[in-house]
C-alpha cells in the first residue's frame, strides 16, 4: 500500500508569504491595520509601529481560525504584477501628455508614471482627511 503524500498548507507556510499591510490613520485617532487579502484581519493602535507589531498578531489568529474552520485562504498574488499596464487613451490625451514630456525633457512613460503616483498620493492623502 502506497503512503499518500499530503501537500496541504499549514500555518507556518501562510504566516511566512507576503501580505500587503495596509495602515490608515483612524478618525477617532490612532490608526488602524489590515490585511487586505484576509478579509477582516483588522487591528488598531496608537502609534503605525504599534499596528505593525499588532497586525501580525491579528494575521496569525485569523489564520490559525480560518485553518480550523476549513476555510479556503487566499495567498498575496503579487506575480500577477509586473509593472506593465497598457492603456487605450484617446488621441487628444496622447498628444498632450506627449507634448509635455517633450516640454519637460522626459520620456512619456516617466511622465505618466509622475502623474499616476502623484493622482494616487493625492487620493491617499484626501482618504486621511
Amino acid at each position: 500500500m502506497e503512503e499518500k503524500m499530503t501537500s496541504e498548507k499549514d500555518l507556518k507556510y501562510y504566516a511566512a508569504l507576503p501580505y500587503e499591510i495596509v495602515i490608515i490613520p483612524s478618525p477617532e485617532g490612532g490608526y488602524v491595520g489590515t490585511i487586505p487579502d484576509l478579509p477582516g484581519c483588522i487591528t488598531q493602535g496608537e502609534t503605525r509601529e504599534e499596528v505593525l507589531e499588532m497586525i501580525e498578531d491579528a494575521k496569525i489568529c485569523w489564520l490559525e481560525t480560518a485553518l480550523d474552520l476549513g476555510q479556503s485562504i487566499d495567498e498575496p498574488d503579487f506575480d500577477k504584477y509586473n509593472g506593465r499596464l497598457k492603456l487605450r487613451i484617446p488621441k487628444s490625451l496622447h498628444r498632450k501628455l506627449a507634448k509635455r514630456a517633450e516640454y519637460e525633457g522626459v520620456k512619456l512613460n516617466q511622465l505618466a508614471i509622475y502623474l499616476i503616483s502623484s493622482g494616487i498620493n493625492e487620493q491617499s492623502t484626501d482618504e486621511r482627511g
